[in-house]
């Protein structure tokens, strides 16, 4: 093929790939949920703790403070940005301090008043209590607070607004400071929002932090105050960002040092470019397969999708380094096909047995590298040897490589034995050392630094936030009956508040009691009739004039004919928050949470959950097992690929010495992976376990081409330069990667690193021939 032919050929790649990207772009659907890469839920911890993650009120809370100013000033943007944030569409809340009076309660709902409050429980509106009631009033009317309720006299003369105002305030409510909320030292106004976005839905967050921003750069004017901004969006949105930058950064510096790397290989100015066609065509292919196949794509997905398939610039650089004069490309592409395809066969079944894990996230990645890695090979393997020059540089006549090779002969192989020991030593460590093996606190594997989860815990605090371990939950059919449920457990908990068991509590039915109950308060109020009279006996005794509570009585008229007030009707007021993140509603099952303060003895409220058909839940604990759960399947799918792998060597060698000799260095090299991380104090997450699959994978792709060289001199310094150049990109990416500061790409990066290094030793050591005596003779 001419060079005419051979640029129009490379220019027709890029212009598919360029299509293909923009195709993919315009259907692609990127996903932030976690829940995708969570194992089915199931235990009742569990599936709580797997919505609240995605959809709960907890994931979605930012908390907002601000300082540096006077209280008064601080108290004013305070006042400001609730003002501007709360006509907002990024916000179902927020709240202030200053919205906890008459503002909770809607003017449409007010009548239901007197089926929300419990006054009914315990007295009725006779003559006795109204009279009660209207003196009380005349001392308010004297009072520097006659302002603020001279205008909800005539309808509430019993102040069941603010009875219910009151009780609905948190127990461990913040003090008001100029009519807002403040800190106990009176130096930070605080603010709670609760976004519509879940907790992890990256784009929808990122929007309500920057409103957060933009209402306070609003607010502050000339001000010296300062904002912080916590929760679990927010740093969604912070971790995202430095993801970004870091993932962007290793990027540029990969492809820096690839394009480098190749030019100095091969002393050409093509192989970078020519290089890059088959990764890329393996990230475009893996994505659009996913996105066809799923519903939404994960952005792990992407993320480790495209740092697993960068095992596929290794089959370029095998083809590159292969070549030689008198040998065509596509000659050299089928001599390595044989090598080159188990490789890649070995490497798709170890991803492959993600398909059968039932975790959704893991399904992509399998589908991702998959793809990948079957289109890298397959356009290696058909496309890129019709670009490449005919007559190339040979590597085995390169006298550095000879010089490098000579001293690698004098290094001794590693026998049976050896290997035997070598590897019951490194078992011994990563089974003995110090520490737990496993890491099963998903809290630890958060990037985010640790003066920031201080500061959230503290702000949490100053909110009088509930604990976010423990949490009571009833469960029932619907949402009715999941509220009479917990009705049932207020006793109990008043009673293990007095013992100082915990410090507070809060359910839903706190804020909208059930169907059953509002009705027996509306069967205590009395008729018209009765309560028009003992409503005259009251006035009568009284400086009220004889018609100034009429609207009063039309309210009580309303509550008695109202239908039950249900969750749907606080749709748009402050109280819908409230219900919704302590009711949790699903088609055919509903449960009604208990939050817990000041928790001091958990055993005395699990037994009195119990007693009443309700169960105290560890969320703590139900994280943990589930990533135990999680490490089982990834565990199991990596003893059916170890066998599945072993299997794929055996029919391409059919030889068991061979078989055996492919496998030691990946095998062995596994286990010093695990010696090194264990002495080093690192608790293995599920992320070691991915990142050791691809090393498994590069470990055997390097053994299999020093089993192809056999004892081919000149085939041994080919592979021998293939497998640095290799080497030497993968190790510098994965190098990279260990250096960041996100924890999970950390724990891919040092796994990786060391895996190419070990694997690049071990393969030399145990599966590397000796030369021919003519070989060597002849290069001499």
């Amino acid at each position: 093929m001419t060079p005419a032919r051979r640029i129009a050929l490379a220019l027709l790649w890029l212009a598919a790939l360029a299509a293909a990207g923009w195709a993919i772009g315009q259907h692609l659907q990127l996903s932030g949920d976690l829940r995708r890469f969570m194992p089915s839920a199931q235990t009742p911890a569990q599936k709580l703790l797997i919505d609240e993650l995605g959809e709960g009120p907890g994931s979605r809370l930012l908390l907002v403070a601000l300082s540096g100013d006077k209280a008064e000033t601080l108290a004013a943007q305070s006042q400001s940005m609730r003002n501007a944030l709360a006509a907002r569409p990024e916000f179902k809340l927020v709240a202030n301090g200053a919205d906890l009076g008459l503002e909770a309660i809607p003017e449409r709902l007010r009548p239901y008043r007197y089926l929300l409050s419990p006054t009914l429980d315990a007295q009725r509106y006779d003559a006795a209590t109204l009279a009660d009631a209207l003196q009380a009033r005349v001392q308010d009317l004297g009072s520097p607070a006659a302002s603020m309720l001279e205008p909800l006299l005539p309808h509430d003369p019993t102040l069941e607004t603010l009875k219910l105002a009151e009780a609905w305030q948190p127990a461990n409510a913040p003090q008001r400071l100029h009519g807002v909320w403040f800190d106990r030292a009176g130096r930070e106004a605080l603010l709670a929002l609760e976004t519509r976005a879940a907790g992890f839905d990256p784009q929808g967050q990122q929007a309500a932090v920057d409103a957060v921003h933009a209402a306070f750069a609003q607010a502050r004017g000339a001000s010296a105050s300062t904002l912080t901004l916590s929760g679990p969006g927010a740093f969604s949105v912070e971790i995202g960002g430095r993801t970004a930058r870091e993932a962007s950064l290793i990027g540029t510096v990969d492809s820096l040092v690839f394009v480098l790397l190749l030019w100095l290989a091969y002393r050409s100015w093509k192989a970078p470019l020519l290089g890059g066609l088959p990764l890329a065509s393996a990230g475009l292919a893996g994505l659009g397969a996913v996105a066809l196949l799923f519903d939404g794509v994960h952005g792990i997905t992407v993320a480790f999708g495209f740092t697993l398939i960068g095992v596929a610039q290794d089959y370029p650089i095998h083809l590159f380094s292969h070549q030689r004069p008198g040998l065509s490309p596509w000659a050299s592409a089928r001599a390595l096909w044989p090598t080159l395809g188990t490789g890649v066969a070995s490497t798709c079944i170890a991803y492959l047995t993600f398909l059968v894990s039932g975790v959704d996230g893991l399904e992509q990645l399998a589908v991702f590298t998959i793809v990948g890695l079957g289109t890298a090979a397959l356009t290696t393997r058909f496309l890129l040897p019709a670009l490449i020059d005919p007559a190339p540089r040979d590597a085995a006549a390169s006298v550095w490589l000879a010089r490098a090779w000579a001293a690698l002969a004098r290094l001794p192989r590693l026998r049976a034995g050896a290997v035997l020991a070598l590897a019951a030593l490194a078992l011994a460590v990563a089974v003995w050392a110090p520490g737990a093996f496993w890491q099963n606190d998903l809290a630890k594997l958060t990037p985010v630094p640790a003066d920031a989860l201080a500061r959230d815990a503290q702000l949490r605090g100053e909110l009088g936030a509930p604990d976010v371990r423990y949490v009571i939950a009833v469960s029932a059919a619907d949402a009715e009956a999941a509220l009479i449920a917990s009705e049932r457990l207020l006793p109990q908990l008043q009673t293990l508040q007095a013992r100082g068991a915990i410090g507070g509590y809060d359910l839903a039915a706190r804020y909208l009691p059930s169907a059953a109950t509002q009705r027996a308060r509306q069967a205590r109020l009395p008729d018209a009739a009765a309560l028009r009279a003992a409503l005259d006996s009251a006035v009568a005794d009284s400086p009220f004039r004889a018609d100034a509570f009429a609207p009063f009585l039309d309210d009580v008229a309303a509550a008695r004919a109202a239908p039950p007030l249900r969750t749907g009707d606080l749709d748009d007021t402050p109280l819908a928050a409230s219900v919704a993140g302590l009711l949790l509603q699903h088609p055919g099952r509903a449960t009604a949470l208990v939050s817990l303060s000041g928790l001091r003895d958990p055993a005395a409220v699990a037994r009195v959950a119990q007693a009443q058909g309700a169960q105290l839940l560890d969320l703590k604990q139900a994280s943990e097992s589930l990533v135990a759960a999680y490490r089982g399947r990834v565990l199991l799918a990596l003893a059916i690929a170890a066998v599945l792998l072993a299997g794929t060597v055996w029919i391409a060698l059919r030889s068991p010495r061979r078989v055996l000799r492919v496998l030691a260095p990946m095998a062995l090299t596994t286990l010093l992976i695990l010696a090194v991380l264990r002495g080093l104090g690192v608790e293995l997450n599920l992320f070691h376990l991915v990142a050791l699959i691809l090393a498994a994978g590069l470990g055997l792709d390097y053994a299999l081409f020093f089993d192809h060289a056999s004892d081919d001199y000149a085939e041994q310094l080919r592979t021998l330069h293939a497998v640095i150049v290799c080497s030497l990109t993968t190790l510098l990416v994965f190098a990279l990667l260990a250096l960041s500061s996100i924890p999970v790409l950390r724990a891919i990066g040092l796994t990786v690193a060391l895996g190419v290094a070990f694997n690049f030793v071990m393969a030399l050591l145990i599966v590397r021939a000796p030369a021919s005596r003519g070989g060597v003779d002849a290069h001499a």
